[in-house]
């Protein structure tokens, strides 16, 4: 893709996953990509892969070094790492302040980082993955679906504030991946996601359309926007799908 050649890349949360599809497929269309990932092996090791660099640490703070690393600015941030917290009200104040700072907060603190250096020049790309629970929601977890909600209204406020002066959002929103966070989700995801999961590539390969058309909303699972019409349009039928889509949980785990 020509609008991304010799560009200067971030993709934090890429040691696996979506962030290492998004990160090879950058590189595979002549970026110069900085791997971000709290685990510096797994860092290390999708940037030897791809020969790019790795920025291993918080994403949160990720921004100063991948400059360093690229040897200047950056045209590209893919918000990507994220946290699957589980759970309702009863999640610990602990787990409830980790979805927001990784899910919610270190998009924020990328884009203060970011946004002033791009309305200088006029351009840059900023990337959410936030996943469908931000437009829909997600049974048996409350602190990823809240901060993932967050997360997608974050990036449509970057959209509609910055579009007009050359900043580029898009909001990746996949179902089920074939990822370890999937698999670390259980008989929820087990009986929402699995039976309809892509591979991580499909995302990829959804964001670049995407870009290429110049589409906000990225839906690897395009059935995705049927739901969220059916959810804006009758909200108490929609919620009562959902709540049937509970009880079925709650059969499966043996709470009924």
């Amino acid at each position: 893709m020509e609008a991304v050649r010799d560009k200067a890349v971030v993709v934090t949360g890429a040691g696996g996953g979506i962030g290492a599809a998004l990160a090879r497929r950058f590189a595979a269309e002549g970026a110069r990509v900085a791997v971000n990932d709290l685990d510096e092996a797994k860092a290390q090791r999708t940037a030897d892969e791809i020969g790019a660099v790795a920025v291993p640490g918080d994403a949160s703070a990720v921004v100063p070094a991948a400059r360093e690393a690229l040897g200047g600015g950056i045209d590209i941030f893919c918000a990507n790492a994220g946290v699957g917290t589980g759970g309702g009200p009863e999640a610990s104040e602990e787990d409830w302040t980790l979805a927001w700072d990784v899910n919610v907060m270190a998009h924020v603190r990328a884009a203060r980082e970011l946004v002033p250096e791009w309305l200088a020049r006029g351009s840059g790309r900023f990337i959410s993955t936030v996943s469908a629970a931000g437009l829909l929601t997600m049974v048996a977890a409350a602190p990823y679906s809240v901060t993932k909600h967050g997360a997608y209204a974050f990036a449509e406020w970057l959209s509609l504030t910055y579009r007009h002066r050359g900043i580029d959002v898009h909001a990746i929103c996949p179902q089920g991946v074939r990822t370890d966070m999937l698999a670390a989700t259980g008989t929820a995801g087990d009986l929402v996601l699995t039976p309809t999961a892509v591979e991580p590539e499909d995302v990829a390969d959804a964001l670049f359309k995407a870009m290429a058309e110049g589409r906000f909303l990225v839906l690897p699972h395009p059935e995705v926007a049927d739901y969220y019409t059916a959810r804006a349009a009758d909200p108490d039928r929609w919620l009562g799908a959902m709540n049937h889509l509970q009880q079925k949980l709650e059969q499966a785990e043996g709470r009924s």
